[in-house]
């Protein structure tokens, strides 16, 4: 007889989330490194939703936290990786996630910059030689602007337009696509940006030396879908291929080489779990969190029905899937945020909760208001609950 495979219900996937993305009472760490290393990376694609997030996870939130693990200890790396997004990640594991996701991305990068620049009458051998004169720059400097190294390097001001005719046309210049190459091959990092920490006017300066020699590719990825598997499992072969941005041949040979074992899910389909990760997670204390726009746990997946109602995606994501400020219970999206321009953070839930929840959402986003201060934060990324919730009160 066949045994009958495990099955994970989604109120355990609830729960697992909870506990692994650390939202749940108990679970909030001391450290930005502990939640980095927890969620695999913060998106970093809006500069503040890597604050917000580890907020919404740190026993005692702070600008400064994460600030020290960017910028003075380096403890967490900002960088191009899976699916062309940015993302911070624990700086040990960069090298990993540089072999299995960023390396590729970095290749199309550079042939997208060469392209770019041949529009300028520029050939590799003179590219080379401009990119080996900003980097010198930039190493004199320590920490340069964009416009900075254009003044030592004026190559590096040299201007396109891109999209000519179209609506959206705009000039970019030589120096803002050589310097995504240089950063997405780890060369150079992003330091303090100017102004607050919501500013995406970043600074660079040379990044430390890379390890002398680059994890294989493939065990990279296996690694990588390892960890994926325990902060995000159960997850489907298709939630893999979409949070990497591997083909679904990659995917497929990272979980084989994982061990993973399959289960049932309650939507019929067969999801995975890391092979040493198979006991249940009980249910956690009722909890209630107001996190960002592209946060991890929101953008985790590609199928989020456990979760998420589908009834609310409408007013919850933008054309593309962009995902805003949401308003989590018991680990399921239940609402939207905002911040308004007087600096209140209000709500709406979407569904009944419980007058509990309802008064502890309340109190969250009190508190997040009072975290914010003088602070106003508006997502890159608009939804359309988002933009009402944000607008003038009525």
């Amino acid at each position: 007889m066949i045994a009958r495979r495990a099955a994970v219900t989604d109120a355990e996937r609830r729960a697992r989330l909870g506990v692994r993305q650390l939202l749940a009472p108990g679970a909030r760490a001391e450290r930005i490194e502990d939640v980095a290393e927890a969620l695999i990376g913060l998106h970093a694609t809006d500069p503040a939703t890597v604050y917000l997030s580890a907020a919404a996870r740190l026993a005692e939130p702070s600008v400064a936290e994460v600030e020290r693990g960017l910028y003075d200890d380096l403890t967490v790396t900002r960088m191009l990786c899976m699916r062309r997004t940015m993302f911070v990640v624990p700086t040990p594991l960069a090298p990993l996630v540089h072999a299995s996701t960023a390396r590729a991305v970095a290749a199309k990068e550079r042939a997208g910059s060469l392209a770019f620049v041949a529009q300028l009458g520029w050939d590799e051998r003179r590219y080379a030689a401009v990119e080996r004169a900003a980097l010198a720059a930039l190493a004199a400097r320590g920490m340069a602007g964009a416009a900075e190294l254009a003044r030592d390097v004026p190559e590096l001001g040299e201007k396109v337009l891109v999209s000519p005719g179209k609506s959206y046309a705009a000039w970019q210049t030589a120096g803002s696509r050589m310097l995504r190459v240089l950063a997405a091959e780890g060369r150079i990092r992003r330091a303090r940006p100017r102004g607050a920490w919501t500013s995406g006017q970043f600074r660079w300066t040379v990044a430390p030396e890379p390890p002398a020699h680059d994890p294989d590719p493939l065990a990279a990825k296996a690694a990588l879908a390892r960890r994926y598997l325990y902060a995000f499992g159960p997850v489907t072969v298709d939630d893999l291929k979409w949070w990497t941005g591997w083909t679904l041949t990659d995917a497929r040979k990272a979980l084989a080489a994982t061990g993973a074992r399959d289960v049932d899910l309650d939507d019929g389909t067969t999801g995975y779990l890391a092979p040493d990760d198979e006991e249940p997670v009980p249910a956690p204390e009722s909890w209630v969190a107001l996190l960002p726009g592209l946060d991890p746990t929101s953008m985790g997946r590609r199928h989020r029905a456990f979760h998420l109602d589908p009834a609310h995606v409408p007013a919850l994501f933008d054309r593309n899937g962009n995902i805003g400020p949401t308003v989590w219970a018991d680990g399921r999206i239940v609402g939207a945020w905002a911040q308004r321009a007087d600096g209140e953070v209000v709500f709406r839930l979407l569904e009944d909760v419980g007058a509990g929840a309802r008064t502890a959402v309340a109190e969250r986003a009190a508190e997040l208001g009072a975290w914010l201060g003088p602070v106003r934060v508006t997502p890159a990324y608009r939804t359309p609950l988002e933009r009402e919730l944000a607008g003038p009160k009525r």
